[in-house]
């Protein structure tokens, strides 16, 4: 399910950016990196999914949505083909890494302009997969996604390069999300070689290797199954910590006096 990937691909962010407690600390960045990073991240885990023009990724940012959902779509073969394999998820990483170079130099010093757009594009991704505005929809989504990238534009001398790792991230924990259903994912498109009749027969096997040359380990079943919630909702409070932690260290440095004055308040309860 959508919020399922974005909270996985968050949650991910937090264990390889993060330095403290039940992480790994992979790639340590500060915390302006940990929230943003964790946002985007959350955004690229559903890239894979931008591979049909109906979908609700395909509608987060309209018009600009629809039309790159159509051009994924034509070209990846259609849904669960193309981007998610392992040749989809390299090209989404390359896209990653040439849009983090491309930079604009202005009176107020280097802004990285490509690393903003493709943040705002994924954070608004995430906003609405996790349903942050159900109400007032995809006007306030582009409101928060055009804040965030700004962020990421204005600290982006240091925060920019990170932009690859976090698509290769989500992507990834998309493809292994998938992986884990029923469905399965086609790796090596566009190699799809499809089993000969006996195997489809044989059963447990035949869950693994798919009629349609798909790969499963169905470990969760379908998609919105119990186990996969049960999977979840630990691994999406694992990622909401890890960002409230880096959203508090962030707000500590620029705006201490607040942070001291909620300190104090919280002390008096």
């Amino acid at each position: 399910m959508g919020g399922h990937h974005a909270a996985s691909g968050a949650a991910a962010w937090v264990a390889i950016a993060s330095t403290g407690p039940y992480t790994l600390g992979w790639y340590p960045l500060d915390a302006t990196g940990i929230l943003i990073g964790g946002m985007t991240t959350a955004g690229t885990a559903l890239v894979c999914d931008w591979d049909h023009r109906h979908s609700t990724v395909a509608h987060s940012l309209p018009p600009v949505s629809n039309v790159v959902a159509a051009g994924i779509e034509k070209l990846s073969g259609g849904h669960r083909q193309g981007t998610h394999s392992l040749l989809g998820a390299s090209v989404f990483v390359v896209l990653a890494a040439v849009a983090s170079q491309f930079q604009v130099s202005t009176a107020v010093g280097t802004l990285s302009v490509g690393a903003g757009v493709l943040c705002m594009l994924m954070i608004n991704l995430a906003a609405k997969a996790l349903k942050l505005f159900p109400k007032s929809g995809w006007i306030s989504n582009w409101i928060f996604a055009l804040v965030m990238a700004g962020l990421v534009t204005w600290f982006a001398p240091e925060q920019w390069s990170w932009l690859p790792l976090s698509m290769l991230a989500g992507v990834v924990v998309h493809i292994v999300g998938d992986l884990v259903t029923t469905g399965g994912v086609p790796l090596l498109w566009p190699i799809v070689i499809k089993p000969p009749k006996f195997w489809r027969k044989i059963p447990v096997l035949n869950d693994i290797w798919r009629s349609n040359g798909a790969l499963s380990v169905p470990l969760l079943g379908r998609a919105g199954s119990k186990r996969e919630w049960l999977v979840l909702i630990p691994v999406s409070g694992y990622a909401m910590v890890g960002l409230c932690v880096a959203a508090w260290s962030l707000a500590e440095s620029h705006v201490p006096a607040a942070t001291a004055l909620l300190k104090s308040l919280v002390g008096m309860l």
